[in-house]
């Protein structure tokens, strides 16, 4: 075998003043505090303790991203999760505009285009010193940014405009905080500065905020102001603005962001002051060979098939969802991939990013072929008992902040993640069937059977042929699987699982693996390992339905704890069985009807945890909220197994839940209570927006209505049992991409409520096969 691809109320202006010292002192914890802070935040995988994010307006571009408050700015308070962030660091965690001592108001805000915003505000009622009043409203502000992540930096452009008839002197005060915080540290890890916050220091004609960490990098931001500011303020500017009467004055802020190694007075780059870990990176860079950087360009993705219907909603949650995944596009070294979500995983993560390119497969397959081999590049090759790594696996996520940088996280890369590996196998696969093209499995073939010998052999603690977990990491993840909060895998009596602990749709995706990549071993000639990869599917499945299955219950287990004792809650989590094809056509039925029971499917989707549970809580992380991606596996499930009534339920659901989020855009997750509780589904204070595999879930939804299913090495596309959402009479899919070739597709309802399929073109040689609806076999 040859050597494989390695790896908010605004505060008052005395509260202002305080909330800029650099040498400002957070709220003091004690020990068991901290420890505690430590255990939700890394061991529990909460996302954040942070106040709400909820109503955030959010821009990104490449690796640079903003997090603001509606009306632009970021509060100088502290608790909140906003502000500027650049490589895990929140450079800016204030940024506030003052007109005349008063804080202005917003009208209207858009971030539609992902790396801009435009923010329209209006002056409260002012008092001038000599007693003259300003009306609310007289003058208003267009408050315009941008994001440059080549260089990386924000730009601002105020716009102030005198709307009365009198002439108007207005002081304009912009107010910066800056602590440099790493985004483990923003979401409540520690409370302990690690390195050193420079005093805020005017440098020609700039305002320059700096850090030096301590693992050697001095990051900064560099705030130039234009014009000239009337006063320079510690950490802030006042403008003087003579406003006449319907005339505009604009002021420009650009902040340039930089992150380089300190340099000490002889020159060299200054040490750590804290220990290296052992694999330290000294910067992200991939190993073995890569695509060419730049292969896949933002503007090409944009030339992707196009979608539409005559439904006003549809259309304004598919535009969303797109404009949100080409937000999250990131890359390292050239390799694009989309992060996580937004505040808190911007980076890529192995899970998250695989499952986001699968259901894109049809709209851009090339992000995941740079997906696949980026995640090869970082595949594990030793056991780290603090990474938990093992050879063979994929990645958890990969930080590049301070503290991964000192060692206090494993997340450099992190391997806590017990379904990545087998996603990751899928993703090759099913990447071959939509392009015809093998060259990526070929290229990964080491790669790929180091994945299949960990599925088979570390992966299986205790031998009893389930891939299962328990981490070794003093600072891992206690749940690896996709639910990863500490008490998210619970039994019907209430107690947390006991590692080693098998998860159901982790055998799932170990048998859907086995099978895709057993394909692609018969496609290369080597038919005795795609008969042994078989095998050893079959087997999985045949164990799998009767190990799993609860008889009282009708329905599967979430997981089998330690002694292989089943954990017979209720969850949503056997729904991703379906999407695999490891259930048996009778538990198949039994589950989606099971799932859309009202303990269960809340109006808006289907509840990771049923109503009717000891650990239920609507506001729970992984314990009764709605989270999008979840649901659009396994409504493609559903329609794996004809439940089609049932998989329509849930697309309608979530396009209508997305027209109550602001902008059409679906978050990570809402809260599981009843749709007849409340005419709107309830947020969830901290969760990303946006989020990619929640982007990612309606055009996933829209593939598997329509039926699509490729098969580029047979240049065909069949089009299985086509279904339009009952409030869409007609779509049209353009350019849709199988193999070489390119197709557009219509799609119409028919007189008697059928799906009638028409190809509007064909570029390239593609046989486009209809299979009409038969009789659904259940689970509406």
């Amino acid at each position: 075998m040859s050597t494989p691809t390695s790896r908010s109320s605004l505060p008052s202006q005395s509260t202002r003043a305080a909330t800029t010292e650099p040498e400002e002192k957070e709220q003091q914890l004690s020990p068991g505090e901290v420890h505690e802070r430590k255990q939700r935040i890394l061991t529990h995988g909460t996302p954040s303790i942070t106040s709400s994010i909820a109503d955030a307006v959010v821009i990104k571009d490449e690796n640079i991203y903003l997090v603001t408050s509606p009306d632009g700015g970021i509060p100088l308070s502290q608790g909140h999760g906003f502000g500027l962030y650049y490589h895990d660091c929140r450079y800016l965690r204030g940024y506030e505009l003052c007109i005349a001592n008063t804080s202005p108001t917003v009208l209207a805000s858009t971030a539609s285009k992902g790396d801009s915003a435009i923010f329209q505000l209006a002056n409260q009622d002012i008092r001038t010193a000599d007693g003259q009043l300003i009306p609310k409203e007289t003058i208003g502000v267009k408050w315009a940014r941008s994001l440059h992540g080549d260089v990386p930096a924000l730009h601002d452009s105020f716009t102030f405009e005198n709307f009365g008839l009198s002439d108007v002197e207005l002081s304009i005060t912009l107010t910066f905080g800056a602590q440099f915080e790493d985004v483990f540290a923003v979401r409540g890890l520690f409370s302990e500065k690690l390195g050193e916050v420079r005093a805020p220091e005017w440098k020609d004609d700039a305002l320059v905020l700096a850090y030096d960490g301590a693992d050697g990098r001095r990051r900064s931001a560099t705030i130039e102001l234009s014009p000239a500011p009337a006063k320079r303020e510690r950490c802030g500017a006042r403008f003087d603005l003579e406003l006449p009467s319907r005339a505009d004055v604009t002021i420009d802020v650009h902040v340039r962001l930089a992150d380089v190694p300190e340099v000490g007075a002889d020159g060299e780059p200054v040490a750590p002051t804290k220990p290296k870990s052992a694999r330290l990176l000294g910067g992200v860079r991939l190993r073995g060979t890569v695509d060419k950087p730049g292969e896949v360009k933002k503007e090409d993705k944009r030339s992707g098939p196009k979608l539409h219907c005559d439904s006003l909603l549809l259309n304004e949650v598919i535009e969303r969802s797109i404009g949100d995944l080409q937000m999250l596009v990131s890359s390292i070294d050239g390799q694009e991939f989309f992060a996580a979500g937004i505040p808190w995983f911007a980076t890529l993560f192995g899970r998250d990013s695989i499952v986001t390119a699968l259901q894109t497969l049809a709209y851009e397959p090339a992000i995941a072929r740079h997906t696949a081999r980026l995640l090869a590049h970082y595949q594990g090759d030793r056991v780290d008992e603090w990474r938990d790594e093992q050879p063979g696996k994929i990645l958890h996520s990969l930080r590049v902040g301070e503290m991964a940088r000192l060692g206090e996280i494993p997340h450099t890369p992190y391997y806590g993640s017990v379904d990545a590996t087998p996603l990751f196998l899928i993703l090759i696969g099913r990447y071959a069937a939509w392009t015809g093209d093998l060259e990526l499995f070929e290229s990964l073939r080491d790669n790929v059977e180091l994945a299949l010998h960990w599925m088979s052999t570390d992966a299986d603690q205790n031998h009893d042929g389930y891939i299962e977990y328990a981490s070794t990491s003093e600072r891992g993840l206690i749940n690896q699987g996709w639910k990863d909060s500490g008490d998210a895998i619970v039994d019907s009596d209430g107690h947390l699982a006991d590692p080693p602990i098998a998860l159901v749709e982790v055998q799932g995706y170990t048998y859907q693996a086995r099978m895709l990549i057993a394909d692609l071993y018969e496609r290369t000639g080597e038919a005795q390992r795609a008969k042994e990869l078989r095998d050893e599917a079959a087997k999985l499945r045949e164990r799998f339905n009767r190990d799993f299955w609860m008889e009282k219950e009708n329905f599967y287990a979430l997981a089998l704890e330690k002694g292989d004792a089943q954990l017979s809650v209720i969850s949503s989590n056997p729904g991703h069985a379906l999407w695999a094809g490891i259930a048996d056509d009778d538990k198949a039925r039994a589950v989606a009807e099971r799932l859309m029971q009202p303990d269960m499917y809340n109006g808006w989707g289907i509840r990771t945890l049923s109503h009717e549970e000891k650990r239920y809580n609507p506001v729970g992380y992984h314990l009764g909220t709605v989270w999008p991606h979840d649901n659009s596996i396994i409504a493609v499930g559903f329609r794996r197994y004809g439940h089609d009534a049932a998989a329509h339920r849930i697309l309608s659901g979530l396009v209508e839940a997305a027209m109550h989020f602001n902008g059409y855009r679906l978050p990570e997750l809402f809260a599981g209570f009843a749709r007849d509780e409340y005419d709107y589904p309830v947020r969830y204070p901290v969760a990303c927006h946006p989020q990619a595999w929640a982007a990612g879930s309606i055009p996933y939804l829209i593939e598997a209505m329509l039926g699509l299913s490729p098969n580029a090495f047979e240049k065909r596309l069949s089009v299985v049992r086509p279904m339009l959402p009952e409030f869409v009479n007609h779509m049209e899919f353009h350019d849709l991409a199988v193999g070489a070739a390119r197709v557009s597709l219509r799609f119409e309802r028919t007189p008697e409520n059928t799906t009638a399929v028409t190809v509007l073109k064909t570029d390239g040689e593609l046989e486009v096969v209809v299979e009409p609806a038969t009789e659904e076999r259940g689970g509406g």
